[in-house]
């Protein structure tokens, strides 16, 4: 049977979760998430972040969730900046600029935005006949695996603040982020410097769900009509807050992000040993190895990943993702094949 390093949403949902919606299975709730559940994991979230005063969404998708989140914040006149390699440049089929809004990609080098590379999107858009920049787009961690540091953070939630700019952080991977041995970020810190952010589940032990959470005044009103308008407001809304009630009891939520960050430093530290490099410096739960293609083949029998770039005729940059799921034996016969091709 191949074993896959493909995503980190293969298998279903952590036990503890499913059993929750099991033991809740028959309970009646209200709908649209104005149930207990919902309100529940509203408060826990809230505590986390060490905030009141936000608002706080559960939704279903990541790009249902950047999509409300954009068009929210934006006029019909107004874009978004964000690296090239943003999920809402490549992976999102036009959603963004569907709603009329043009996103501004800037080429990094290795997925995070700088204040020059706003800058320079600045620069470009001057006048009213460009669209305006309008809001700040990042990820973390980012579509390359990498993430933010605080004084990062802070540098840029200082230079939108300067220039007016909303900065909105998409979050698919937060988990990942926050448990990486070079994360120097908290949940609050992230809800002060940011003016929209939300917190992944999809990607990081639920069956489905994003927390947006919302904490610029301006961008809180009205945000359950934009939901419904949308088609994202989800009747049984209580299985959104279920999943979302567990993931922060007894900190369920980092220790399955941990789980899948420790699986990718074993992948990490074994496919160095063998002598090979990555294109990314990763160390969250996406990686980025630099493979023959010869060894590519052969593990291609065994091994589902997908291919990210080719780097000449005989290497090629393929990505391993590790998940809240993922076995030990997975990682150890990825290892040893790899170990004995090499």
């Amino acid at each position: 049977m191949i074993y896959s390093f493909n995503n980190d949403y293969s298998e279903g949902a952590h036990p503890r979760i499913l059993q929750a919606m099991m033991e809740t299975n028959l309970i009646q709730n209200d709908g649209y998430s104005l149930d207990r559940h919902t309100n529940h994991a509203k408060e826990l979230i809230r505590h986390e972040i060490q905030r009141e005063d936000v608002d706080v969404h559960i939704l279903v998708g990541g790009t249902q969730t950047n999509l409300l989140g954009i068009c929210c914040a934006l006029r019909p006149h107004q874009a978004v900046i964000c690296a090239e390699t943003g999920h809402i440049n490549v992976h999102e089929t036009g959603a963004i600029e569907a709603t009329g809004h043009k996103v501004l990609g800037q080429p990094t080098t290795d997925g995070k935005l700088t204040t020059a590379h706003i800058q320079k999107a600045l620069d470009w858009h001057s006048d009213e006949h460009m669209v305006q920049p309008k809001m700040v787009y990042i990820s973390n961690s980012t579509e390359v695996g990498t993430q933010y540091t605080k004084a990062e953070l802070e540098t840029i939630s200082a230079f939108c603040r300067q220039h007016q700019l909303y900065l909105f952080m998409d979050g698919a991977r937060m988990g990942a982020a926050l448990t990486s041995s070079v994360n120097d970020l908290t949940l609050a810190d992230i809800a002060r410097l940011t003016d929209l952010f939300y917190i992944g589940g999809t990607k990081n032990g639920a069956l489905f769900g994003e927390t947006m959470i919302i904490s610029h005044p301006d961008l809180k009103t009205d945000f359950r009509y934009i939901i419904k308008q949308h088609g994202a407001m989800l009747a049984k809304g209580w299985l959104l807050g279920i999943q979302f009630e567990e993931l922060f009891q007894n900190h369920l939520f980092y220790d399955l992000a941990a789980h899948a960050n420790e699986m990718a430093d074993q992948l990490r530290r074994g496919i160095t040993e063998c002598g090979y490099s990555f294109h990314w410096n990763s160390m969250t739960n996406q990686l980025f190895p630099v493979l023959p293609n010869s060894v590519l083949e052969a593990l291609a029998k065994d091994f589902l990943f997908s291919t990210q770039l080719v780097i000449d005729e005989r290497h090629t940059c393929i990505r391993l993702v590790t998940s809240w799921a993922t076995r030990q034996d997975g990682v150890d016969a990825f290892l040893a094949a790899l170990k004995k091709l090499s």
